[in-house]
């Protein structure tokens, strides 16, 4: 046996071991009708511990390649053998393969753990169902006759929601001479981050995110073989002069910015600093992607303004949903840009899913239309300042001066840094057991000791029962 493993590689060594004994197994190295070699003896020939070869023998057997019997050893699986020797894939080599990376393992946990036991959810980025106005929409599935197509529609989204959805903006984000054709449907603000990144961008190039951010936690970026630098936050948002040191030092193509009750900080970016970010944007041709999921979440009871309606020179390619203030299964989202823009990435939907569904546009049109609307707003709003209201209180109340953080001004999200240093997945295990989930901070900016609490997903009772269980969990973990 003449391999050995490859210890500065960076796939496992039990990986390296499978994929070498599944290559034998296809090349005759190891016949069919003959026991493999014992655990034992595969760890003494590569000097490697008997754990591993234990590991590599479970991955082959999981695929289907090799049979385990106490008394006869390790066998191949005589099943992959007919008289052509047909043989199962290697599924694992597959999914390793995919040029879209997977989720981090701890946001993989987190949507797991979410699915299968009944926690308190502080996690999640939704409203509850509560918050969704049922009624309306049920209303408007009911009573109302479907008068759109069942085929087909327009690659860009129907022209009656694009119609709708123009005066909206103009309306309620402030925005000046929106035309149906700059305008594109898309299944959420996600899929129209992963169009704009897929369409515009090429690998090598490099973007400005925020740190934190939600774009943090996307790997789309690195997927897509994207370089991203980093903008620290503070009260204020981003400061523009780092914006400045960076186009200079790594020549950024684009900036994605959430600057209304930005997920996870809850901070906005101040007037001041959205008119230097602009002022840069024109100056170095930098286009800026807006995603703004919360401007009409303000507790003050004001409007904000956002990037879009300062932008003069068409440098903001706009993106928002009804996700985060109807409803996240109505699926709803669109961009705002220049036409030739919005046409590219018409062309990149219509190859993916060939449109949006009609019967959610036509829903999600007629309750935009309907007096529903800006009352549901204002219900929300409401509902949202009280659970606001609670998990402050709750944080203080329980946590003390153990943890900082700034109290959001709208949206759904609050970002606390913890005082003490922690072990950051002994907490949320420990959080886990004791029913209350939550998002780790590393997992959306680069520093430890943060995490994100939502507060939309919960009603008041339990965001104080789950901030209570979790500083019992922090409590244990610091001892």
């Amino acid at each position: 046996m003449n391999w050995m493993p490859d210890r500065n590689a960076k796939k496992a060594i039990y990986k390296q071991l499978a994929d070498y004994i599944e290559a034998g197994i296809s090349d005759g190295t190891f016949p069919h009708d003959k026991p493999l070699p014992s655990e034992r003896f595969l760890a003494k020939e590569y000097n490697i511990n008997r754990s591993t070869v234990v590991s590599a023998y479970d991955e082959l057997e999981s695929n289907g390649l090799i049979q385990r019997k106490r008394g006869s050893g390790t066998t191949i699986n005589k099943d992959i053998w007919g008289i052509t020797k047909k043989r199962i894939p290697s599924w694992n080599r597959y999914i390793e393969a995919g040029s879209i990376l997977p989720n981090l393992p701890v946001t993989q946990k987190i949507r797991k753990e979410v699915a299968d036991h009944k926690l308190i959810n502080l996690a999640s980025g939704e409203l509850s169902e509560d918050l969704f106005p049922l009624g309306s929409l049920r209303s408007i599935a009911s009573n109302r006759s479907f008068v759109g197509s069942l085929g087909y529609d327009h690659p860009q989204g129907n022209v009656i929601l694009r119609n709708t959805i123009a005066k909206h903006v103009i309306h309620e984000r402030k925005l000046e001479g929106i035309d149906p054709s700059s305008i594109l449907i898309t299944s959420g603000a996600q899929q129209a981050l992963h169009l704009v990144i897929q369409c515009l961008l090429k690998p090598g190039d490099a973007v400005a995110i925020e740190n934190p951010s939600y774009s943090y936690s996307l790997h789309i970026f690195k997927s897509a073989g994207i370089r991203t630098y980093y903008l620290p936050m503070d009260k204020e948002g981003i400061n523009p002069d780092d914006l400045v040191s960076l186009y200079k030092k790594h020549k950024i193509r684009m900036i994605f910015l959430n600057p209304a009750f930005q997920n996870p900080t809850g901070t906005s970016l101040s007037h001041s600093r959205r008119k230097a970010v602009l002022d840069i944007s024109t100056k170095y041709g930098i286009p800026i992607v807006e995603d703004d999921p919360y401007s009409l979440t303000s507790f003050m009871g004001d409007k904000v303004n956002t990037l879009k309606s300062m932008d003069s020179h068409g440098n903001v390619l706009y993106i928002s949903s009804l996700s985060k203030i109807v409803a996240s299964g109505l699926r709803i989202g669109w961009i705002i840009g220049p036409k030739a823009v919005i046409e590219r990435l018409t062309d990149a939907k219509q190859q993916i899913d060939f449109g949006h569904s009609s019967f959610t546009q036509w829903i999600a049109n007629d309750f935009l239309e309907s007096v529903d609307f800006p009352a549901h707003i204002k219900k929300l709003i409401m509902q949202l300042k009280k659970r606001r209201d609670q998990i402050v209180k709750s944080l203080r109340f329980f946590l003390g001066n153990q943890v900082d953080f700034h109290v959001p001004e709208g949206g759904i999200h609050i970002w606390c840094k913890l005082r003490k240093e922690i072990d950051e997945m002994k907490l949320l295990e420990e959080s886990i057991k004791r029913g209350i989930i939550y998002v780790p901070g590393t997992t959306m900016g680069s520093e430890k000791g943060y995490v994100r609490f939502t507060y939309a997903r919960e009603n008041e009772e339990n965001i104080h029962e789950g901030i209570k269980r979790f500083a019992e969990a922090l409590q244990v973990v610091q001892e």
